[in-house]
């Protein structure tokens, strides 16, 4: 298949980077259509650790062309720091490219997450507070700025001070916060666009022809299914579609262009922030599963929260995705656990869920059905072949294949793109 997705099967964090990063080898293209810099992709390659927030993954092969979608919220200072820590790193950014329509992250964005955030109290639903909320909010309102207009100066300027006006009121007299300064604002992200206006282009029609013209595509997801906006867990979701559906609208293409979907979900589950949990365990077992599986956040450095594998929320990622194969990363940190898990289903009331609710609140009344199986001690990291696994290991693949409804395609055995065993 010339067009593949790659999208997170879980509530994000699967190992998507590297899973891409072993797919963009091959790629003439890499697209990223969604989210903004709340999202975080780890990569080892050659030695060398990669941690990328905005920039596609395929910035690491020098002849893979890299798009920024119009469905990205830039940050123009995070993305400017992420491309300079990335020269020092010896990566060509040559072929990096954001479209014109994406929306851009603006210091009032940043500040108003945080303030109602903060207001929430105990009801904050654990943004990262990088202003991604509140841009694509202003981009529903109509009132955005998009690249286009951030490297176009006279309507930047007057767009910002327009919209600097509105949010000071907000930011002053709704949360009692301090105005931000139009002038210091209009200098800094004016230098700003000067820098990324070279990378600036109508991004559609080069991914369009890419693809009438047979080339390799492979888009990008960030964060995951049960976090997409619409059929998340809501309102512990993010802004965005982060589903193979948010890439049409997120890159400027037809569903028909997209010919293969590829879930990548970890052995175990893990999330982040706030929200219902049904195989979260607080236990030794979470305990390796964080330790061991270094479960921090590549964005925020939180620890991620840890449990049992559930295929509950695989059949939805199956479901809504379309999903053509899975990609199982981290088999190896479940390497020493005696009796592994997988929850088969939910009971609540007496009666059986096999489908992931609607109404998380009832999610919040599910207790998961396990089926246990027996864990291996073997070093597992050097395995090159689905047959080199310990017969524990395989069972445990074939178990989530049955479960989930889809064929494991790939399975990750160690951090680096090369502990990887394909199927």
């Amino acid at each position: 298949m010339n067009t593949i997705a790659l999208i997170g099967a879980q509530w994000g964090d699967e190992g998507k980077g590297k899973v891409i990063d072993i797919l963009a080898a091959g790629a003439d293209y890499v697209v990223r259509a969604t989210g903004g810099s709340n999202a975080g992709h780890t990569v080892v390659s050659g030695g060398k650790t990669y941690k990328l927030h905005l920039i596609p993954s395929g910035i690491l092969n020098p002849d893979t062309v890299n798009i920024i979608g119009n469905g990205v919220v830039v940050d123009p200072k995070v993305v400017l720091e992420e491309m300079s820590e990335l020269e020092k790193q010896g990566v060509s950014l040559k072929n990096l490219h954001i479209d014109l329509r994406a929306h851009i992250v603006m210091p009032y964005h940043k500040e108003l997450d945080e303030l109602a955030e903060l207001a929430k109290g105990a009801s904050a639903i654990g943004t990262t507070k990088r202003g991604i909320g509140p841009c694509y909010a202003d981009k529903c309102d109509r009132i955005g700025i998009r690249m286009i207009d951030f490297i176009t100066p006279e309507i930047f300027k007057e767009k910002l001070k327009s919209n600097l006006e509105f949010k000071n009121k907000i930011i002053t007299k709704v949360y009692g916060g301090a105005a931000l300064d139009f002038d210091v604002i209009l200098s800094e992200y004016t230098e700003y666009a000067k820098q990324l206006e070279k990378y600036a282009c109508d991004t559609g029609v080069m991914l369009y022809d890419a693809i009438k013209a047979n080339k390799r595509v492979v888009f990008e997801g960030a964060q995951g299914t049960l976090l997409d906006l619409d059929s998340g867990t809501y309102p512990f979701v993010t802004s965005s579609h982060p589903i193979s559906g948010g890439f049409c609208a997120g890159a400027g293409i037809g569903p028909t262009a997209i010919k293969e979907c590829i879930g990548i979900a970890k052995s175990y589950t893990t999330r982040v922030g706030a929200g219902p949990f049904p195989t979260e365990l607080d236990d030794d077992v979470g305990k390796h599963l964080l330790v061991v599986g270094k479960e921090y956040g590549t964005t925020t450095g939180r620890a991620r929260r840890c449990g049992w594998l559930d295929t509950v929320i695989l059949r939805l990622a199956v479901r809504l995705n379309g999903l053509t194969s899975l990609a199982i990363n981290k088999l190896d940190t479940l390497t020493g656990i005696k009796k592994l898990k997988i929850a088969t289903h939910y009971m609540r009331d007496g009666k059986r869920v096999d489908d992931f609710p609607a109404d998380i609140s009832l999610l919040e009344d599910c207790t998961p059905v396990y089926e246990e199986f027996d864990g291996w001690n073997e070093d597992i990291s050097k395995c090159k072949t689905f047959d080199e696994l310990p017969q524990a290991a395989q069972n445990y693949i074939e178990a989530i294949e049955k479960l989930a409804g889809c064929r494991v395609s790939m399975i990750g055995v160690g951090p680096d793109h090369v502990q990887n065993i394909e199927r």
